[in-house]
């Protein structure tokens, strides 16, 4: 086989050479990462053990928990190392397998959040139906089809990336190995790798949006028909956090990819993408907790639990 690489690691340029900014940085990032694992870990406890919250509704949360605490471990930790270490290289193998997880985890969140749309649509536009559309069966499939469709995604962005030749530079104006950056170092034609990318992400973005739309559109539809008021603000009530995620991640995601060239990155990106991967997946989980009165009353209940324990 032809070896597509001159060369056998990379270095990252980091997000600042400000050595007060650095510390600055190394603190907010360590909290937002040791946040983001105990409150995902928290809902992951929770949905498992507690018989309250076997529902779907928490079955996909569960699993939407777990890929953001895999989103945020595959980028801040290594980058914490690079600053409290100040070795900022990595390998080449170490680099694209970063650069697969990543794009893995990220693309499987859209369809995940796709997922969660339609179990809601399910549970208020036909609540008579619910249990038997959304039986554990489905849920198992639904959860399937978004690992499959985020590792389609991933297979041709990742086979390009594969093929590209580093001749001169090997020093990655990122703080993660991400395919934009890449490219702005390859010796190789990128024109259509470049398509390829853009043609995902906005595969992705499309079929995940258009699958949210419509749900929120009956959604938004059946609620509006609710005779009481309170009826109406209950339903709205338990939408709210899925939406206000969903904003935040599509937001985020098209302010970082879908641009014309990958030449066009910059400092801005990075530090979008820094928050995207640490106080984001802090904020979800406290969006859907601090919103759920459910989930409010079972952390309360284990809390009360725990502390009758250890006072036996």
């Amino acid at each position: 086989m032809r070896n597509h690489t001159g060369i056998t690691f990379f270095i990252f340029r980091g997000l600042t050479d400000d050595p007060q900014l650095k510390v600055l940085l190394f603190i907010f990032l360590f909290l937002t990462y040791m946040l983001s694992v105990t409150a995902n870990l928290t809902i992951i406890t929770l949905t498992l053990v507690n018989p309250h919250l076997k529902t779907p509704m928490y079955f996909f949360l569960r699993n939407y928990s777990f890929l953001e605490l895999s989103f945020t471990t595959v980028c801040i930790p290594r980058f914490l190392y690079h600053m409290s270490t100040g070795d900022y290289t990595v390998t080449y193998n170490a680099c694209f397998t970063q650069l697969f997880f990543g794009i893995f985890f990220g693309a499987s969140e859209f369809f995940l959040l796709a997922a969660m749309s339609y179990d809601r649509y399910v549970a208020i536009c036909k609540p008579l139906h619910y249990a038997v559309i959304i039986n554990n069966r489905v849920c198992n499939q639904l959860l399937l089809s978004c690992w499959l469709s985020g590792l389609m995604i991933i297979i041709p962005v990742l086979s390009g990336g594969l093929e590209l030749e580093f001749c001169d530079s090997n020093i990655i104006d990122h703080f993660v190995c991400d395919i934009s950056p890449l490219l702005e170092i390859t010796c190789s034609d990128t024109q259509v790798l470049e398509r390829i990318i853009l043609a995902c992400a906005i595969l992705t973005l499309i079929i995940t949006l258009v699958l949210v739309v419509l749900s929120y559109a009956y959604i938004v539809r059946t609620i509006l028909r609710f005779p009481s008021a309170e009826q109406r603000k209950k339903a709205f009530s338990t939408c709210s956090s899925h939406m206000i995620v969903v904003s935040m991640t599509y937001g985020t995601c098209i302010f970082i990819y879908i641009k014309p060239s990958a030449k066009e990155g910059g400092t801005l990106n990075k530090m979008v993408l820094v928050l995207a991967t640490s106080a984001a997946p802090v904020m979800n989980p406290f969006i859907y907790v601090l919103r759920n009165k459910q989930v409010i009353q079972v952390l309360r209940d284990t809390f009360k639990r725990i502390v009758l324990i250890s006072k036996l």
